[in-house]
C-alpha cells in the first residue's frame, strides 16, 4: 500500500489536510469507515483502490454550511421538501467506488427516504444534488464517481464561484441554472456565497429571501 501525504497549495485560505493511499482493499476501506462511524470528519473517498482521506479547513466548512442553509431557505420558499442527509457515506461495492460529499440532499426522491434509517446506494436512489467544495484540485477526481452512481446535480464551489453541473446521459454538463431549484442560477449561487462570506447571517437570509419571493413574483 503507498501513501502520499500532503497539504492543499497554500493560498489566503488555510490548507486541507490530505492523506492518498493506493492499493487499497474494499474490506479495508468499510473497516476505516466503521472505525469513523460517528465522527463527521476526515471526509473518505474511493475509487477502484485508491483512498483520499481529506480534513476540511475552517473557510471550506463555513462555505459548505452556508450553501447547505441556502438550499433550505429557498426550498422552504418555494415550498418543497427537502432532505439533508449532510455527509452521509454512499457506496457501492459492485462499482468499487464510495464518497462522503460536503453535504447532499434528497429533493425530488425527498419522499423515497423521508423516514428512512439507512440508505443504501443500488437499492435506493442517489442523491439528487451535492455542493462539493473544491477550493483547489483533489487528488482524486471526484466527479466521476458521482456520474457512476447517477446522482443528478453537482454544485462545484471555489473561492469566487459555483459552477452548477447536471447529469444528461450519464456524463455532466455545466448549466447556468439549478434543475433540483430552478430559481437558483450559477450567478445567484455565486454572489449569495459572497455575500454570505461578507454579511452577518440574518441580512444574509434577508436578502437571500427577498431575492427568492421577487424571483417567484416575476415568474
Amino acid at each position: 500500500m503507498a501513501t502520499t501525504t500532503s497539504e492543499r497549495p497554500r493560498t489566503l485560505r488555510p490548507p486541507e489536510q490530505m492523506v492518498v493511499l493506493t492499493g487499497v482493499s474494499w474490506e479495508t476501506y468499510e473497516a476505516l469507515l466503521a472505525d469513523h462511524l460517528d465522527r463527521s470528519v476526515p471526509h473518505f473517498t474511493y475509487d477502484h483502490g485508491v483512498l483520499e482521506i481529506m480534513a476540511p479547513s475552517l473557510p471550506h466548512e463555513k462555505d459548505n454550511r452556508l450553501l447547505a442553509l441556502l438550499v433550505e431557505v429557498v426550498a422552504e420558499e418555494l415550498a418543497v421538501d427537502v432532505v439533508d442527509i449532510g455527509s452521509l457515506t454512499f457506496k457501492r461495492r459492485d462499482l468499487e467506488r464510495g464518497f462522503e460529499p460536503d453535504t447532499g440532499f434528497y429533493i425530488e426522491h425527498e419522499a423515497l427516504v423521508r423516514e428512512a434509517r439507512e440508505i443504501h446506494l443500488g437499492v435506493d436512489p442517489p442523491p439528487d444534488l451535492l455542493i462539493e467544495i473544491e477550493f483547489t484540485r483533489s487528488a482524486l477526481p471526484k466527479v466521476p464517481i458521482f456520474a457512476a452512481v447517477g446522482v443528478h446535480e453537482v454544485w462545484r464551489v471555489g473561492t469566487k464561484q459555483v459552477r452548477i453541473l447536471v447529469l444528461d446521459d450519464g456524463a455532466y454538463s455545466e448549466s447556468e441554472r439549478s434543475a433540483a431549484l430552478p430559481p437558483l442560477t450559477a450567478e445567484a449561487l455565486s454572489r449569495f456565497l459572497q455575500r454570505g462570506r461578507a454579511l452577518p447571517r440574518t441580512a444574509w437570509l434577508r436578502e437571500l429571501r427577498a431575492w427568492v419571493r421577487e424571483q417567484l413574483a416575476d415568474a
